[in-house]
């Protein structure tokens, strides 16, 4: 089997019309999800710098990766017709161990492409794309079968994820707008420091360019949460259920993933720095 060209503007009208006949309120749910980010997000900020900071960050930013799990699991059993609880948003918590694995496994080979060069690295990262739903869908498989599976499903479609990506560029910018201000506060900062200290008007540079400089740290990520989830009412659940169309039809489209039939072109085989396969 080969891939096809998907009609993403078919699949966004499809997505529309499932969310809107959802018997759990789509924005409800990514109220839920958003809120419970920034409550993790808040917990971290208010532990300020040191080891137990270290860990916190560490520990908020797994439990994300399960939430994420959740949400997405919600998004599918939209999709597929079928209720889903506020409670489905917690079903990440009983593979969490595979969950983990997988990100961390992720991210290393991601991490190993982009060694190589940039470009190797964004290949790597939509070629693992559709691994934790594989992983969603089925977890009783191995976090390496998961991402065996997803390097199949994406053959053909990289492309295409990344158009889908682009798509929705103007949602993901608008709900960034904190963190670019951030970003934008810390080279004027930077840049203003400088050349300050160029002139002589100041002795010493700043050690600290951030905004937090002007806000205490656990006000701005108050800010920036609140911003985020109000933005992501409107564009997150309609663009995780327009990604899952693609996983969909790339299952079917390779015959490889929950319910597709398999297909006998499809070998396993390959060879790269993650052991399963090249670019």
């Amino acid at each position: 089997m080969t891939a096809e060209l998907i009609n993403r503007k078919s699949l966004k009208e499809e997505a529309r019309e499932l969310l809107s006949g959802a018997q759990v309120s789509p924005k409800a749910m990514t109220a839920l999800y958003a809120g419970l980010l920034l409550v993790l997000n808040m917990v971290s900020a208010f532990t300020g710098e040191g080891i137990l900071s270290t860990f916190v960050s560490i520990l908020t930013s797994l439990l994300s990766v399960l939430l994420g799990a959740g949400f997405a699991m919600y998004c599918m059993a939209i999709r597929r017709g079928e209720r889903a609880e506020y409670l489905t948003l917690f079903d990440g918590f009983s593979f969490v161990g595979k969950l983990i694995a997988l990100t961390i496994v992720t991210y290393a080979f991601i991490t190993l492409w982009s060694m190589l060069f940039v470009i190797p690295g964004i290949v790597a990262a939509y070629r693992y794309r559709f691994a934790p739903y594989n992983l969603y869908e089925n977890p009783g498989i191995g976090v390496m079968e998961a991402l065996e599976m997803s390097k199949r499903q994406t053959m053909g479609y990289k492309g295409q994820l990344l158009a889908l990506d682009l798509s929705y560029i103007g949602w993901t910018l608008l709900a960034s707008l904190p963190a670019m201000v951030e970003m934008g506060m810390v080279y004027y900062g930077m840049f203003s420091s400088y050349y300050d200290y160029m002139t002589g008007a100041i002795a010493v540079m700043p050690a600290d360019f951030t905004v937090f400089a002007l806000l205490p740290a656990w006000l701005w990520t108050l800010i920036s949460g609140l911003w985020s989830m109000a933005v992501s009412l409107f564009f997150l659940p309609h663009f995780q259920c327009v990604e899952l169309g693609y996983f969909e039809t790339a299952k079917r489209t390779s015959g490889v993933g929950e319910g597709a039939e398999p297909s006998a072109s499809n070998a396993w085989g390959g060879s790269g720095p993650d052991g399963l396969g090249g670019l």
